[in-house]
């Protein structure tokens, strides 16, 4: 692959190389001392694979460019290594890059029951499931509307539901994006490149040239000869890196739950409670992420306060959004949504299959072998139920907080935003009707009338009540 890249204008080939890392494996080594900020390596264009590049492939490209619209990038990008791979000659450069490809993958699609068992209860199992359904899924649509079409282009022998798999997890471990300046975003492969290892204490480093459509490598600190060079992937907690790049870090500091809160459109005053979620940049369907520096984010708060209120609960909240004062809904509806909360935060503990002592008995015990796919489990499972202890502890003093009459901050306060064009701003203009909403002017006021006109009646009928 190397002789390749050199012929094709990769630049930084000779000061690079493949090695074995104790912690890390396979993974790419320096040749000499770096100094942070520095280039390391820089790969053209006309080596990446992109879709742009599948497209214009002369094959299968026409093919591809048939299904455009049908296809989603992860799926053309996939469809084409495949190609590639099954190609008995010609594509020598590209050939190079799949065969130095990893064979197998230990994402998370790739566990087996008793493996991905371990996490029972986690966000993770249960995406997972929904992947392994999902792909199946998709991979049938394709051997119906592609691959039985045009078995001239593609062996099933060699596009197999494993094949595909294998496909996919390249993409989601290898793949890079970046934003152009257009506001689109581009997802490449680069070769030999995507032999760098993760390291959250570098600093990101990876770059794509718009202009030029180039990708380079620099120094996200000092290297000296013989140090192993890596790439930032990101602050990623442990169920994404698991389901998506195949490991873990014990302890990571990004480990975070995503909380999914949903109210069904025949819920009590649903409409109005829609727009009071979107006035505070949230929706009927909302998943926010905890973490353990914010277990309990003012979003989730926000969320549940709408969806309990009852009418006039929501022209309090409607004014409060605006206002920014500390105007808080009733205390009975507070009351209502802590107990709700602490009530489902126990039932998302208890569902864990395993509880956060005895997993951490069994890791200290060695009962999962480190590195193992079961061990790893085991770490995303801890992750996940230390954020989801801290936010039922969150929710807890605020609730005792509260029954004990020393009001604290359960973090209500939201920013002043346009109704319309949701711009934050300190100097907007009120409705002069409900004084309930703010516009950055006459335009997005017109604007948003027949949308606010609704809820605007409902909140000056309240009004009178409100300010007793």
């Amino acid at each position: 692959m190397e002789s390749w890249l050199k012929e094709s204008g990769a630049v930084g080939l000779d000061d690079l190389k493949f090695a074995n890392f104790p912690a890390t494996g396979r993974g790419l080594g320096s040749r000499r001392h770096f100094k942070e900020g520095e280039r390391i390596l820089t790969l053209p264009s006309s080596i990446l694979w992109t879709v742009e590049h599948a497209y214009a492939d002369s094959i299968i490209g026409p093919v591809l460019q048939s299904m455009q619209g049908a296809l989603s990038v992860d799926d053309t990008l996939a469809i084409y290594i495949l190609f590639v791979r099954s190609r008995e000659s010609g594509y020598n450069g590209l050939r190079s890059h799949v065969e130095a490809l990893p064979t197998s993958y230990s994402s998370s699609i790739f566990f087996t029951d008793d493996e991905l068992e371990v996490c029972a209860g986690s966000s993770l199992y249960t995406i997972t499931k929904q992947l392994e359904q999902q792909i199946q899924d998709d991979y049938q649509t394709l051997v119906e509307r592609l691959f039985g079409q045009y078995l001239d282009i593609f062996s099933l022998g060699k596009f197999t539901i494993e094949d595909y798999k294998w496909a996919l997890c390249t993409l989601w471990s290898r793949a890079m994006d970046f934003v152009q300046p257009d506001g689109k975003s581009i997802r490449l492969l680069a070769p030999f490149a995507d032999m760098f290892n993760h390291s959250s204490d570098v600093k990101e480093c990876h770059v794509y040239d718009t202009s030029s459509g180039d990708f380079s490598i620099l120094a996200g600190k000092d290297y000296e000869a013989g140090d192993q060079v890596f790439i930032n992937y990101g602050s990623i907690p442990n169920n994404r890196l698991l389901r998506l790049y195949g490991f873990v870090v014990p302890n990571n500091p990004n480990d975070s739950y995503d909380l999914v809160l949903m109210t069904q459109p025949e819920a009590p005053l649903f409409e109005l409670k829609q727009k009071l979620w979107v006035s505070a940049g949230l929706d009927s369907v909302s998943t926010i992420s905890l973490s353990l520096n914010d277990p309990l984010p003012k979003s989730v708060l926000q969320y549940l306060h709408i969806q309990r209120a009852d009418e006039s609960d929501l022209a309090i909240i409607a004014l409060q959004q605006i206002d920014a004062t500390d105007k808080t809904p009733s205390n009975s509806n507070e009351v209502k949504v802590l107990q709700a909360l602490i009530e489902s935060f126990c039932e998302l503990l208890n569902n864990f299959g395993t509880q956060m002592e005895k997993l951490d008995e069994q890791l200290a015990e060695g009962f999962y072998p480190p590195g193992t796919n079961a061990w790893s489990a085991a770490h995303v499972s801890l992750g996940e139920q230390r954020v989801l202890r801290l936010a039922r502890k969150r929710a807890e003093d605020l609730l005792a907080a509260l029954e004990s009459g020393n009001r604290v901050d359960s973090g209500f306060s939201a920013p002043l935003r346009c109704a319309h064009c949701a711009k934050v701003a300190v100097q907007l203009m009120l409705c002069g009707r409900c004084k309930a909403v703010r516009y950055c002017g006459r335009t997005c006021q017109v604007a948003h009338y027949k949308e606010h006109k609704e809820l605007c009646q409902a909140i000056a009928s309240k009004s009178g009540s409100v300010k007793k």
